[in-house]
C-alpha cells in the first residue's frame, strides 16, 4: 500500500500566522510519526491555486484566523476536490462571524452575552452610546472585532470614554465590531471531536482576562484545571451545549467552544473551528485527559477529512 500524501496548510496571511505555524509544525511532526508522507504549504508564499500541484490525498488545515478559519481557504480546497480536515465553507464562515453565530445560538436557545453590533458605515458615537443606555447595558463592556480569533483586538472598557476610544481605534482596522456585556466568573472551554464532547477545561489567567498572551505565552502562567472545577451536573451541561453548538453550525472534525460560567449559568462566547494544536493548546490537553495522544488526535482528524461539508 502506498503511503498517503498529506499536505499541511499552515502560516497564511492572518494576524495569527505565528500560532498557525506552531500548530502546523506540531501536526507535521505527528503526521510523520504516523507514517504518512507529508509536505507543508504556506499560502503567504504560494497561491491557494497551486495546492493541486502537490497532488496530495488529503489536506490538513492548520490555518488560523482570516483566510483560514472563515471559509476562504475551504473554498479552494473544495475547488481542488481534495478532502480536507476540520469544518467546511459555510460552517467556518458562520462560526468566524460573531454576529451570525450569535444569532444562530440564540435561535437554538443557547445563552450568549447581551450584545450590540457596530457597522463602521452607520456608527455615530453619541447615538450608539444612547442606545446602550436604552438597552440597559452595564459597564464593564467588551468590544472586539466581529471576525477575528485568539482574542486579538479584544478590549474591556470600564466606562463610556474608554469604550468610545477603543471603538474609534478598532474601526481604523475593522469594518464591523461587537460590543458585549462583560461576563465575570469562570473561564471554561470545551473540545468537541467528531460531534462528541471530549471534556471541559477551566482557565485561570494571571492577566485581566484570557487574552492572546495568556493563551500562547508560558510566561503568562495561565493556570489550567482539567477537568473544570464545576459540579458533575454542570460539567455535563456544558459538554451538551458545546455538542449542540458544534451540531447546529454543522461543524466537522474538532471545535473548541469558549464559555463563561457565572451565577450558575453558562454563556457561550464563541466556537472555534480551527483550534490551536501547539504544546500550550487546550484541545490536545483535553484529549490527553481522555487518553487520546496528540498523534492519535491528528490521525482522527485525518481520517475524518472530507469534501462537500
Amino acid at each position: 500500500m502506498p503511503r498517503k500524501k498529506i499536505l499541511v496548510v499552515l502560516g497564511g496571511n492572518s494576524k495569527e500566522r505565528e500560532i498557525s505555524i506552531k500548530t502546523g509544525k506540531a501536526c507535521v511532526a505527528a503526521i510523520k510519526r504516523l507514517g504518512y508522507q507529508v509536505k507543508e504549504f504556506d499560502p503567504k508564499k504560494k497561491s491557494f491555486l497551486d495546492i493541486k500541484k502537490n497532488k496530495p490525498d488529503i489536506i490538513f488545515n492548520a490555518l488560523h484566523g482570516e483566510e483560514g478559519e472563515d471559509g476562504f481557504a475551504q473554498i479552494f480546497f473544495e475547488f481542488a476536490k481534495i478532502p480536507y480536515t476540520h469544518s467546511g465553507v459555510i460552517s467556518s464562515m458562520n462560526a468566524m462571524n460573531k454576529l451570525i453565530s450569535k444569532k444562530i445560538f440564540i435561535k437554538n436557545k443557547i445563552r450568549v452575552p447581551f450584545f450590540r453590533f457596530i457597522d463602521k458605515k452607520n456608527y455615530t458615537p453619541s447615538k450608539f452610546e444612547k442606545s446602550l443606555k436604552v438597552k440597559k447595558f452595564k459597564y464593564p463592556l467588551v468590544v472586539k472585532p466581529n471576525n477575528e480569533g485568539s482574542s486579538i483586538g479584544v478590549k474591556i472598557c470600564k466606562n463610556q470614554s474608554t469604550l468610545r476610544k477603543n471603538i474609534k481605534n478598532l474601526l481604523k482596522n475593522y469594518d464591523t465590531l461587537m460590543v458585549e456585556n462583560f461576563i465575570g466568573g469562570q473561564e471554561v472551554q470545551v473540545a468537541v471531536l467528531n460531534g462528541k464532547a471530549l471534556g471541559a477545561i477551566e482557565l485561570i489567567p494571571k492577566r485581566k482576562f484570557y487574552d492572546y498572551k495568556a493563551k500562547y505565552l508560558r510566561s503568562a502562567k495561565t493556570n489550567h484545571i482539567m477537568p473544570a472545577n464545576v459540579s458533575n451536573k454542570k460539567y455535563n451541561e456544558v459538554l451538551n451545549i458545546a455538542e449542540k453548538a458544534h451540531k447546529i453550525l454543522r461543524c466537522k472534525g474538532v471545535t473548541r467552544s469558549d464559555f463563561k460560567y457565572f451565577n450558575d449559568k453558562f454563556y457561550l462566547l464563541e466556537i472555534n473551528t480551527q483550534p490551536g494544536m501547539t504544546d500550550l493548546s487546550l484541545v490536545p490537553e483535553i484529549a490527553n485527559y481522555k487518553n487520546i495522544s496528540f498523534d492519535k488526535l491528528v490521525k482522527k482528524l485525518i481520517l475524518d477529512a472530507s469534501l462537500n461539508k
